[in-house]
């Protein structure tokens, strides 16, 4: 249902924007159509106008040294067709007296220019007459009476009904036409995008039918280019997520496997003490079943410290790492270390010639170095001295004067369960290696200057080493 609906949404939200794009469109366009009818009413009406002041002009004759006007009937017929409007006429001799026609026609303002669309001494402009708007023409005609000669002016006028509802006319076509094309155009549209939207479609239904375990990639034939990035992302995030899910099964096989060694030699002490009879035997197998309890006990904490560090990785990973100063850390877990390196006579150090800080989760920085210190001490003999050091460039250094690790072997030990001579879980270097990945730090194992081993911890700088928040 979600998932429909989601599908829906999206084309519903391209639906609504292309249609109050289009919406915004047309009444751009009606606005345009409107004023294009207007001009269009104009010119027709002008030239029935200026056709109308012609025919009067044809009716100008001198009668006995007066100017005088036939009007012809077909001269007020023009516009009969359109009973809205109404026509008025005025005939003016040589000194604009009037000699036929309506009284008081405006007369055409200072300055109006004479027009150039028709070949007439004429004018065109607009006035108000018996209390309404009308447009009227200014027809220059130049006559002669008893041999003198003037200029003669015949105004005509007409409401403004019949333009108006012929440019009325005009853009409800427009609109009509505008609005079956909107139509259309959304259907195609709609068909469009039901087109476009087929690869998602296909893509969702072969995610659907797959199994939960199958995180093979989803093949990117036949999509589109806007389509493939997304696909190619999903295939990164399954191939991610995929390498997790080997890792843990991995982890979790050898895992079991390191567990279930001591666990049945724990059994076989625990079941050898039972069937003896003699007190001593009881304890020695007590004794033994303490030692092989103690090492599980180690082995299931070291595990726990895994699960621990791939939850604080992703912490880091997800932004929520903060800024740590690591010589106060660093001296809280030697102090801490202390008890144990006296109890195994060796000396614990601490020597700090550059302090710095790192972005980093603080449980994880503690593992790291609480699992540098007790590696060193699983591998320095008593009397033995261990330095760990804060030095320029966010240096982070552990030493000790053990035997140190052969260059051959130096790899290998960040692998799981890898033990250097067969001895410890196999975990510690390798939960330091996984702290350090999600640091972004950089480990290596060097011969010390001590004769043992020099581990050498390098942070990025403090202001860019922050993980990029999502």
């Amino acid at each position: 249902m979600s998932r429909q609906r989601s599908a829906g949404s999206l084309r519903r939200r391209l639906m609504v924007r292309l249609a109050l794009m289009l919406s915004l469109l047309l009444v751009l366009a009606a606005i345009s159509a409107y004023w294009n009818a207007r001009d269009a009413a104009d010119t027709a009406y002008d030239r029935s106008l200026l056709s109308s002041a012609r025919t009067i002009v044809g009716g100008l004759f001198d009668a006995e040294g007066r100017l005088s006007v036939e009007v012809p009937y077909i001269a007020l017929d023009n516009f009969a067709y359109d009973i809205t409007g109404r026509l008025y006429y005025q005939v003016l001799d040589r000194q604009g007296r009037g000699v036929s026609g309506y009284e008081d026609l405006p007369a055409a303002p200072p300055g109006t220019p004479m027009t150039r669309d028709y070949p007439a001494l004429a004018r065109f402009y607009d006035g108000h007459y018996r209390g309404a708007e009308v447009r009227l023409v200014s027809l220059l005609q130049p006559v002669s009476i008893d041999g003198e000669h003037g200029m003669a002016e015949v105004r005509v006028a007409e409401t403004l009904n019949a333009r108006e509802g012929m440019a009325r006319g005009l853009l409800h076509r427009s609109l009509i036409n505008l609005g079956v094309l909107s139509v259309s155009a959304l259907i195609l549209v709609w068909l469009t995008v039901n087109a476009a939207l087929g690869p998602l479609r296909r893509v969702k239904d072969e995610v659907t039918k797959r199994r939960s375990d199958d995180l093979s990639p989803i093949s990117t034939e036949g999509l589109q280019r806007e389509i493939s990035p997304l696909v190619d992302a999903i295939n990164h995030f399954t191939g991610q997520l995929k390498g997790n899910f080997e890792r843990q099964r991995d982890f979790i096989a050898e895992a079991s496997h390191e567990l279930r060694t001591p666990l049945s030699a724990l059994k076989a002490r625990i079941e050898f003490g039972l069937r003896s009879s003699h007190p001593e035997q009881w304890h020695q197998a007590l004794q033994d079943a303490e030692l092989s309890t103690d090492r599980t006990i180690a082995l299931a904490n070291r595990l726990l410290s895994m699960a621990r560090i791939e939850r604080g990785a992703r912490a880091v990973a997800d932004g929520s790492a903060e800024l740590i100063a690591m010589q106060p850390l660093a001296q809280e877990v030697a102090m801490a270390m202390v008890p144990l390196a006296h109890g195994r006579g060796v000396e614990l150090a601490l020597e700090v010639s550059q302090p710095f800080t790192v972005w980093g989760e603080r449980t994880l920085l503690q593992e790291l170095l609480g699992n540098l210190i007790d590696n060193a001490l699983a591998h320095t003999p008593a009397g033995g001295q261990i330095i760990l050091r804060l030095t320029a460039g966010a240096c982070l250094e552990v030493e000790d004067t053990g035997p140190g690790i052969p260059e051959t072997e130096r790899n290998r030990v960040f692998e799981r369960f890898y033990r250097q001579g067969g001895t410890g879980s196999g975990l510690g270097l390798s939960i330091v290696g996984e702290i350090c990945r999600a640091h972004r730090a950089q480990i290596s194992l060097e011969q010390g200057e001590l004769g043992g081993l020099l581990v050498r911890v390098r942070f990025p700088d403090a202001p860019n080493a922050k993980p990029a928040t999502k």
